[in-house]
């Protein structure tokens, strides 16, 4: 299942849960294997007294995570062509149960989202309680390359950014680095890479007995004023005022002309979103437009079960296997979307995505 599970001992009889993906040949990428399995452990872990915190991590240096293992994904879409595959109700409705499990857990919950974080692996990380980046961490929501949208709570996580950040990211896949992902809100503390190991050792010696939050905030405290000199310059907040002039438009194709435009840019961050928007899917950028529009009041539960419909929908057009057969697959790089232009894009195509493919209750009406 590629995740391993430690628990070790504190002081007091305090244990610290240790979860780790383990699959860094393929960037830590989620199978529901591995989802299933993290799910169960938090669960247990949630009720068992003796587990005073929880700490999810990876192994290999290039990534945390680098999304959702979605080859197994699309091949089940091929086998069922417009259709919904079981195993994509399955797989999204328990990827999603899992990330909101992190966001609600009762402990504290410390996510090291070193090196590529990325779609699925924004999802285990935004819901933590103690969001840890380093000099190695490139966070982004890369699905406009695939076809799919930023699910995992992105509707959340991008309508919580300030002016038009969200939307920019949403659609340029733009990697933001440790300094943005503090300033973004998107983390909460920025250590070494090398420090892991002192941070386990430092929670070993917590007294989690006698005001563990006050103990906890100080070590992280230390440990943080350690790593300081290492923190990036800060790449998209300054760029800010520029991003929300530029995307002060009526509709998405309007977005996307005036993104496009820049791709001979001086300014190589907004060359590099410009380049990657405009091999990108047409349809995901409408996606990404109208999941901003109807997540702006929904709360985080809601935000689950409209993602779980978009993504089930997903299935059943073609730009998603699409995209991961260019991108993932046959790695060509060259996807041949069904629609290909942004400004004729039909609005029932859309909306048709936010549209129920179930009988009955929403398979996630109980978060």
């Amino acid at each position: 299942m590629n995740v391993i599970f430690e628990e070790l001992a504190g002081q007091h009889g305090a244990r610290i849960g240790i979860a780790t993906l383990d699959a860094a040949s393929s960037l830590n990428a989620l199978s529901l294997p591995m989802i299933e399995a993290l799910d169960d452990k938090l669960a247990r872990w949630a009720e068992d007294p003796a587990i005073t915190c929880v700490l999810l991590r990876a192994n290999g240096e290039k990534a945390f995570c680098a999304g959702g293992d979605v080859r197994k994904l699309v091949e089940a879409c091929r086998e069922h062509p417009g259709e919904v595959p079981p195993l994509a109700g399955r797989f999204f409705s328990d990827e999603y149960r899992l990330d909101y499990r992190i966001h609600t857990y009762p402990k504290p919950f410390i996510c090291w989202g070193h090196g590529y974080v990325l779609g699925g692996g924004m999802g285990l990380l935004q819901g933590a309680s103690i969001r840890i980046v380093t000099p190695s961490s490139r966070l982004a929501m890369p699905e406009i390359n695939i076809g799919l949208y930023p699910d995992v709570g992105g509707s959340w996580l991008l309508n919580h950014l300030p002016g038009k950040l969200g939307l920019f990211l949403g659609l340029t896949a733009t990697q933001v680095n440790a300094h943005d992902a503090l300033l973004l809100g998107w983390a909460d503390r920025f250590l070494a890479d090398t420090q892991q190991d002192a941070l386990i050792d430092g929670l070993l010696q917590l007294n989690w007995g006698e005001q563990p939050a006050r103990q906890l905030n100080s070590l992280l405290k230390a440990l943080e004023h350690e790593a300081n000199e290492q923190l990036p310059d800060a790449q998209l907040m300054p760029r800010r005022n520029h991003i929300d002039h530029l995307l002060d438009v009526a509709d998405v194709a309007s977005a996307w002309k005036v993104l496009v435009a820049l791709q001979d840019s001086s300014d190589g961050l907004l060359a590099r979103g410009a380049k990657t928007l405009a091999g990108g899917c047409p349809l995901t950028a409408h996606l990404v437009w109208e999941q901003i529009a109807r997540s702006k009041h929904l709360s985080l539960a809601e935000v689950f079960r409209m993602e779980y419909g978009m993504s089930l929908n997903s299935c059943r057009h073609p730009e998603f296997a699409e995209g991961v057969r260019a991108r993932l697959i046959d790695k060509d790089n060259t996807p041949h979307w069904h629609w290909p232009d942004v400004a004729t894009i039909p609005r029932s195509v859309v909306e048709a995505h936010f549209v129920p493919t179930w009988e009955g209750e929403h398979p996630l009406q109980d978060l």
